[in-house]
């Protein structure tokens, strides 16, 4: 009943764009602000709105809805271990300056069913359309190895995630996908990006940005860290000292 409410609400803004000469999107997501604690196990996250048609017409094909949530890009070194005399050790590596820690996307259908290998890789629509910037690879087969490899293992921790046709459109102008946010995401800021796609072509997108952030002692210790970190360095280590001297005497006690 509350999203209905709220896709309600959005209509009177629909209405007074309903002069433009492109579509245009009215987007929301049911979180602006994601708050991590100690019992912090994720968070299904609800994005929404309208589709607004010049004059209120819409046309006979029925559109596509494409929405993303990404999280900050941070620069990654993978390593490649092989197998040596009965021994893993680390071999070739590659550094990626922008990879997103977090990727997910939902679409009203499969994304190869609604645009081009061209378009895909423009708006970055899947995984394996994501413009990584690797700094230290020249060949193709060896970049693409590497590329699969970081993809595999954020698809395994839940960073990176596709949902085709979990986009619902009802009476073709309201639209609404739910997607997870792992438990393992870091704290910064996050977009919600909504794509309008009609006959294969993006003709409107929105953006909508999300904050997470840690609260309470996770938020104390992340600041004593960043901002204190010699002395959060020595605290750390007493404290493992003291829990060692503390199960040494108990276990010389029993």
């Amino acid at each position: 009943m509350r999203t209905r409410h709220i896709l309600a609400l959005l209509l009177p803004a629909a209405m007074m764009l309903g002069a433009a000469d492109e579509p245009q999107l009215v987007p929301d997501v049911s979180q602006r602000e994601v708050i991590i604690q100690y019992s912090f196990t994720g968070a299904n996250l609800l994005l929404f709105g309208a589709i607004v048609y010049p004059g209120g017409v819409r046309p006979e094909k029925p559109a596509d809805i494409v929405v993303v949530l990404k999280g900050p890009d941070q620069s990654i070194l993978m390593r490649e271990k092989q197998q040596i005399a009965g021994m893993w050790v680390n071999a070739d590596s590659a550094r990626f300056e922008s990879a997103p820690t977090f990727y997910a996307m939902a679409s009203s259908r499969p994304i190869d069913k609604i645009v081009d290998e061209r378009t895909a890789a423009i708006y970055e629509l899947g995984v394996d359309k994501l413009q990584l910037s690797p700094s230290s690879l020249n060949d193709s087969a060896e970049l693409d190895r590497f590329q699969t490899g970081l993809v595999d293992l954020r698809d395994r921790a839940g960073l990176f995630v596709e949902r085709p046709g979990a986009v619902e459109i009802s009476d073709g102008v309201l639209y609404r996908a739910r997607l997870p946010l792992s438990a393992r995401v870091i704290v910064g800021n996050y977009t919600a990006e909504t794509f309008l796609v009609q006959d294969g072509r993006v003709v409107a997108a929105a953006v909508r940005d999300i904050t997470v952030r840690k609260s309470g002692f996770e938020q104390f210790m992340a600041s004593a860290a960043e901002n204190w970190s010699f002395l959060y360095g020595l605290v750390a280590i007493a404290l493992a000292v003291g829990m060692g001297w503390a199960a040494g005497a108990i276990a010389r006690r029993l």
